[in-house]
Order: structure tokens, then sequence, then C-alpha cells
């Protein structure tokens, strides 16, 4: 069988995205060819039985070439495919969908986020499956969905703590800086870790990318330096995956305050990783023991930072990831599913 992948984007060290380089060379060893049609590429390692097509964005192409260029590669590869998987975007199934019908390609798309919208439901009638990573992830109505578990390459994630030299509590939060993650709810735990003389450092890794984000970041920024919290919080903003790896490792603590109610692949990565979690999130709800689980009251973090942080993370917690969200696994069902 010939695979079409369609995503976003190709690269291997893209801070957000980096992850989807490991799914295509998981793919790649069950398909005898894979086509990848990506809006924006950077730097990828792929297989010979892998090609790349980018609709142009990092050459600074318009939107009208996009939609160009993503119609040109599905029609002259179409001798090149069998089945098509559209990752995260149904923009791409709308516009797809008839063509792909037509040439009787079976069409697949994984989607793992709570909003619905008028592009969703147009895609949800075209594709024959959908697959998503939990039963919280996907919220529209389908007899097509299939709950699969997020794709963690528990390889890359090793359960090793790395020494680090400082007596302070190592607190991480990994994502995108927005509302929706609650970040501004950090500074108020760190006030009451200071006034308790606790010692300990925030470290902070992701980027804001709308113009609410950024605005949401200098919000922040100013909040921590008028309550002279500023020793106390490190800003990393965006990096590679494998150096967020190591922070992982370095952390004593990952903390998840998000508003999403969906599987957070950050904190199966914490988990995966060995390190202690503390968790408001819903999701996590009935997988988690009540140590990790959190309100948003900042008092009640504050606690449980203390409670936790030199206690060793239950080791249920990286089996939990192994069995239900190993990337190998994942991709072994999507190819089955797909077939």
């Amino acid at each position: 069988m010939r695979l079409l992948i369609v995503t976003q984007k190709v690269d291997k060290n893209d801070d957000i995205l980096g992850f989807f380089h490991r799914w295509i060379l998981e793919f790649a060893k069950h398909y005898e060819f894979v086509t990848v049609i990506a809006l924006q590429i950077g730097e990828y390692d792929l297989p010979e039985n892998v090609k790349v097509l980018s609709l142009g964005k990092e050459e600074g192409e318009s939107k009208i070439k996009y939609i160009f260029n993503f119609y040109k590669y599905i029609w002259n590869e179409r001798k090149n495919y069998d089945v098509v998987f559209v990752h995260m975007n149904p923009i791409y199934v709308v516009l797809g969908g008839l063509v792909w019908k037509l040439l009787n390609k079976k069409i697949g798309l994984w989607y793992t986020h709570k909003s619905i919208d008028a592009k969703l439901r147009i895609a949800e009638s075209f594709v024959d499956s959908i697959f998503t990573a939990s039963d919280r992830s996907f919220r529209l109505k389908s007899n097509k969905l299939h709950v699969m578990g997020h794709g963690i390459d528990e390889k890359q994630f090793k359960d090793e703590k790395l020494k680090v030299e400082n007596d302070k509590i190592n607190i991480l939060h990994v994502g995108r800086i927005s509302r929706s993650k609650n970040i501004h709810l950090f500074v108020e735990v760190a006030e009451i870790l200071k006034t308790q003389k606790v010692k300990f450092q925030v470290n902070i890794i992701g980027s804001s990318i709308t113009k609410e984000d950024k605005k949401y970041l200098e919000t922040l920024r100013k909040d921590i330096l008028n309550k002279k919290l500023t020793e106390y919080f490190n800003f990393i903003g965006a990096i590679q995956p494998d150096k967020a790896r190591l922070y992982y490792k370095k952390s004593d603590i990952f903390i998840n305050l998000s508003d999403t109610g969906s599987m957070d692949k950050t904190v199966l990565e914490a988990m995966v990783s060995g390190i202690q979690i503390l968790v408001s999130n819903e999701a996590f709800e009935n997988i988690l023991p009540k140590v990790n689980k959190t309100t948003k009251d900042p008092e009640h973090i504050a606690e449980y930072v203390q409670k936790i942080a030199n206690i060793k993370p239950d080791p249920s917690l990286r089996e939990y990831v192994l069995k239900n969200h190993n990337l190998g696994n994942l991709i072994q069902e999507l190819f089955m599913s797909m077939k």
C-alpha cells in the first residue's frame, strides 16, 4: 500500500510539530511508498521511500499559490498513493475530499481539539475514518470515530533524571503560551512559595503564536516584574524537541493547568520521562492518582508542589503511557484501520 500524508509542517527541529517527523518515519516502515504534502518544510531526515512536497509557505508563497500547489500535487501524485491521512487540518479534507472520492481513495483524518466548526463538519462527511487521542479530544458526534491514544516515542523519553546542582524545586511547563494554559496561575503560586521561603525555579518552554498570545505573555512578564519574581522565572521560548527532552530530565515537577479538557501530549511526555506531575486537566481525572491531581487554586498547587517534590514518581504512570500511547503501536493501528 502507498500513503499520502497531508500536514502543516515537516521539520524535525520544530518546537511544536517536530514530533510528526517521527510519525512519518514509522509510517514509512509500513507502507511501500509515502508522499507527504506539507504547508511548510524545514529540516528532515527521511528514508528513500518518502517524498516530501511543500505548498510553499517557507518561500513566502500566497494562499492562492498554496491551493494551486495542493491540487497540482494531489492530482499529479494520484498514482502514487492509495490512502490519504490528513493530520489535524480539516481544511485539506474540505479542499481535496471530492477529488479523493472520485479517485476512490480512502481518507483518514487525525484530529485532537475541542473546537467544532463548519470545516470539521464538512470534513467528517468526506472521510472514511476519524482518529483521535482520547474520548475528550474530538467533540463532534460521529460513527466514524476511532480513539487511538497519542503517539509518544518512548525511545526519545527515557526514565532517567539528570542531576541538577542546586537545592531548588525545578518546576517545568511545556506548551504554547496562551491564556487557556493558565500560566498566570504560576505567578500566584510563585508568590506563595516565595512567602513561604521555598527555593524554586520555574522553566517555561513554548512560544506565543497569535496576537492574543503575545499580549498575554507581555502581561505575564509585567506581572512577574511588578511582584519582584523575575529571578524565579525562566521563559525559554521555542526550542528543538531534543533540547526540550533535557528539561524534562532536569525537572522535579511538571505542571499543567490547561483548560482544554483534551489529553495534553506534554503531560504524557512528562509521565514517560519519570518525573512528578501536577495536573488540573479533567482529561486525566480517571488516570492519575490523587497526589498528581490539583485544582486551579494557587494555595492547593503550592501545597502539592512541596508535598510531591521529593517523592519518587509512581512507575505505573510511565507504564500507562507505554501501553496506551506508544508511537509504534499507534502507527500500526492506523495502518490496519486504513487498509
